[in-house]
């Protein structure tokens, strides 16, 4: 056996599925074998490697045992003269496999090799090569200056800036996301440490190895493409405190005490530091537009109580409590009917801020109506802020889309632009999976996957993919993988990088299409699991009428209690209710179609208890679909009175 190829998985099927596609290409002409380890999935992972792979071994855990412990499950039981630790969230091209293994063959003091790896929109990822941590480098790499000096010698070390990304170079650190390893050599230096639960193994079995004499090598000649973030997300405060942990677990095994002491402290400062970061952004971000909201708002009273003071009355007639406390209870419950109503949700819809303006206001007066009449001020300047609000707000907001339109886009239902690179026959399909999906897309066209052929239905072939983004203003392609190979697929990312698209691969036969941009964010799938009980508004109110019946329920219990055929088992069922462990109304399915359903709340009741007898899997997963896919806060209470008996089941 030549080659073992060690996978570990935790809830990324769609991207373990990609993945396993292109793994199986590449090791078609080589002796092969391919390892999947779950760590206890709950998405279907397993169900589906059974299906669609069979001749794939995967272990199942019954526990997440990390990604250490995982692998070394594999390696345990490999037999390739290489193990290749490969992650889930990545696509190997065709000869990726031959060409290292050829140069592994070719340099026997070579004892680990690593690639060129790049994301989901084609750019290169300087973890591709990496130094080693030493106290100066995390320094420099902590607090910045290996960014703002990426090619130095000295600053630039922890990614080897100053070595070309296009040529072979020995190096001290090799990415766990591609790490082919000669078996030889792991049977000297031994396996990876479990120390490591995430994070670092990858730098300690690297840096074994060079200890051992042995050479770690960056492989640029085969290019693969490692959707970063997707297993594991990057941007958490938990992540830093993870992975800087784990640096100190490196630091304390191979540095002397004294080094190891300072590394600690750079990594401790480091961890607050980021973590402090962390906060404050997401702080900054979440509340940047309701201050900004609270701000024009106030500075409109400013303006507007003079002036109406002026018009309809004298100077001084509203006291310095108008301003001080009445307004800004105003606009708290104007900021609070916006969020509420889902204003504040990107991208910006214009109607929704409309509405919690509407609301807000509404309120206000209604208020207005039942205080006191001492605190009954001026229900005209009510009305006139409310106007102010209105224009001044949405003026902002038109700058702020011009100013930055990443972060304060529109949603005007605007589609995006699309082309599928595909032949006719896949591109029903994937026209199918998009239909499916209910996403704002409009296919402009498809572009067939050779690099010569010309046909009228074609907006053009490949060769042409740049001067069709252009001309149609594409934002995104969908590669066919039953079109084109995995190589094809990585050069034409490659070539197309400057221009800034977006890119999803519509797997052969699966009911999705996978894509990713960058660490920050999951990337969209295009899957037929129908979606809609997942959107904010609705989860907000089903959340709502769960509270609200719950309160009901418990107010009105020693009374409908004797209309239910468990007491105690509907009294435990209002608190679960009521501290968010269950919902009124979930799935009914077991956990395996759960998996292909959106991710809710277990529910006292199910959209089939209004059957009496017991229905089979598939027509409960049927009936699931149903109800996700057109969710109303009506078919909940109508399940809830149909099946009124089993509230305390």
């Amino acid at each position: 056996m030549k080659l073992s190829v060690v996978i570990v998985n935790y809830n990324v099927k769609f991207f373990l599925e990609q993945c396993l596609h292109s793994v199986q290409k590449a090791c078609a002409k080589i002796d092969s074998e391919i390892f999947v380890v779950d760590n206890n999935s709950v998405d279907g992972s397993c169900q589906m490697v059974k299906d669609k792979f069979p001749t794939v071994h995967i272990i199942e855990n019954y526990d997440n045992r990390g990604f250490s412990k995982a692998n070394n499950q594999g390696i345990q039981i490999a037999k390739g003269e290489y193990i290749l630790l490969l992650n889930p969230d990545t696509i190997v091209e065709e000869d990726s496999f031959i060409k290292c293994v050829q140069f592994m063959d070719a340099h026997t003091d070579a004892g680990a090799l690593g690639v060129k790896m790049i994301d989901g929109k084609g750019q290169f990822l300087p973890e591709s090569k990496r130094g080693l941590p030493t106290p100066a480098v995390a320094f420099y790499k902590i607090f910045g200056f290996s960014k703002l000096f990426s090619k130095s010698k000295r600053f630039g070390r922890y990614h080897l800036g100053h070595l070309s990304k296009e040529e072979i170079h020995e190096i001290d650190i090799l990415s766990g996301a591609y790490m082919l390893l000669r078996k030889s050599v792991i049977d000297e230096v031994g396996m990876l440490d479990e120390d490591y639960f995430m994070y670092g193994e990858d730098i300690d079995l690297s840096y074994r190895i060079t200890q051992a004499g042995y050479k770690n090598y960056y492989f640029p000649e085969t290019t693969i493409i490692h959707y970063k973030g997707e297993s594991t997300k990057k941007g958490s405060i938990n992540y830093v405190k993870v992975f800087y942990n784990a640096m100190i677990i490196f630091a304390n095994k191979h540095f002397s005490k004294g080094r190891a002491d300072m590394f600690s402290l750079l990594i401790n400062l480091a961890i607050y530091f980021r973590a402090f970061l962390a906060v404050i952004n997401r702080l900054a971000k979440n509340a940047f537009l309701p201050i900004l909201d609270a701000l024009i708002i106030y500075t409109g009273y400013l303006w507007l109580l003079p002036y109406w003071e002026q018009y309809q009355f004298t100077k001084g007639h509203f006291p310095p409590e108008y301003l001080n406390f009445i307004v800004p209870v105003y606009i708290l419950i104007w900021i609070f009917s916006i969020w509420f109503i889902g204003g504040y949700q990107k991208p910006i819809k214009i109607i929704k801020f409309i509405q919690g303006l509407f609301w807000g206001s509404i309120a206000i007066l209604v208020a207005y109506s039942l205080v006191d009449e001492s605190y009954r001020f001026s229900r005209a300047l009510i009305i006139l802020g409310s106007f102010w609000a209105l224009g001044s707000l949405l003026l902002d907001r038109l700058l702020l889309n011009r100013i930055k339109p990443t972060s304060f886009r529109f949603d005007l239902n605007r589609k995006k632009k699309v082309v599928v690179i595909s032949s006719k026959k896949e591109a029903d399909r994937i026209n199918n999976l998009i239909q499916q999906s209910q996403l704002k897309i409009d296919v402009c066209g498809l572009v067939h996957p050779s690099k010569e052929k010309h046909d009228p239905a074609f907006l053009g072939n490949l060769s042409q993919l740049a001067e069709i983004i252009q001309i149609h203003k594409i934002e995104e392609l969908i590669f066919s993988a039953s079109n084109l190979s995995s190589q094809e697929i990585i050069a034409t990312m490659l070539d197309l990088a400057s221009l800034k698209i977006e890119y999803k691969i519509a797997p052969p036969k699966s009911l999705s299409i996978i894509g990713s941009s960058s660490i920050d964010t999951a990337g969209e799938l295009y899957v037929v699991n129908l979606n809609a009980i997942t959107k904010d508004e609705n989860q907000r109110n089903k959340r709502i009428i769960d509270f609200l019946l719950g309160i009901f329920f418990l107010a009105t219990y020693p009374f409908i209690c004797w209309t239910v055929k468990n007491k105690i088992g509907l009294l435990r069922n209002i608190f679960l209710v009521l501290i968010a462990k269950k919902s009124w109304v979930g799935f009914a399915g077991n956990i395996d179609t759960k998996a292909n359903l959106p991710t809710i709340k277990d529910g006292v009741l199910t959209p089939t208890d209004q059957f009496e007898d017991e229905l089979p899997e598939a027509k409960k997963l049927e009936i699931d679909m149903g109800y996700a896919k057109n969710y109303r806060i009506l078919q909940d209470i109508e399940i809830i009175i149909q099946s009124w008996k089993k509230l305390g089941q």
